[in-house]
């Protein structure tokens, strides 16, 4: 993902208003990211941990999205899938995320929902820089092939979200 800076991430977003977008909480560390490894930006809001953004490149631009997690599941004996990623992680380290659509649907309340890795650290998962709690198969497939795989999933989700499905 090329380097974003506050200004075009903040003009990323296409699901909120100007101003909810200028009041959202940056990730913090924005300044110093390795943006090599950087495949997608996903962060949770420190001061209200049910809000979370995802900034990611879509087509020729970069798309950026509100999300609310739903509360966390009790059991850490269940295990869930990361949509995005394909990781397999402890059911508590997993969070339905809904992003609301764009245009009139999301107006009238329309969301589009999916099951991801709680940290959105989905990058870090794929390079093995974090661990889940919960063994994972081995994906023999060379990394590139598992970020594109990874970037299809988050763009069939942003697919979703900026589609303005009323009528």
């Amino acid at each position: 993902m090329q380097p974003l800076d506050e200004n075009r991430i903040r003009k990323s977003f296409v699901n909120c208003s100007k101003g909810e977008a200028q009041r959202l909480a940056l990730p913090a560390g924005l300044a110093g990211l390795d943006w090599s490894e950087v495949d997608f930006l996903g962060w949770r809001d420190p001061r209200a941990a049910q809000n979370a953004y995802l900034v990611a490149p879509y087509g020729d631009e970069v798309v950026g999205v509100a999300l609310r997690a739903a509360a966390k599941h009790r059991s850490s004996v269940k295990s869930s899938l990361c949509a995005f990623c394909g990781t397999i992680h402890a059911a508590t380290d997993v969070s339905l995320f809904a992003a609301r659509r764009i245009g009139a649907a999301g107006k009238q309340g329309n969301t589009v929902g999916t099951y991801a890795c709680a940290d959105l650290a989905c990058g870090l998962y794929l390079r093995g820089k974090r661990r889940p709690a919960v063994h994972n198969p081995v994906d023999r497939a060379p990394l590139a092939e598992r970020v594109e795989r990874m970037l299809a999933n988050v763009a069939r989700f942003l697919d979703e979200v900026t589609t303005d499905n009323v009528g």
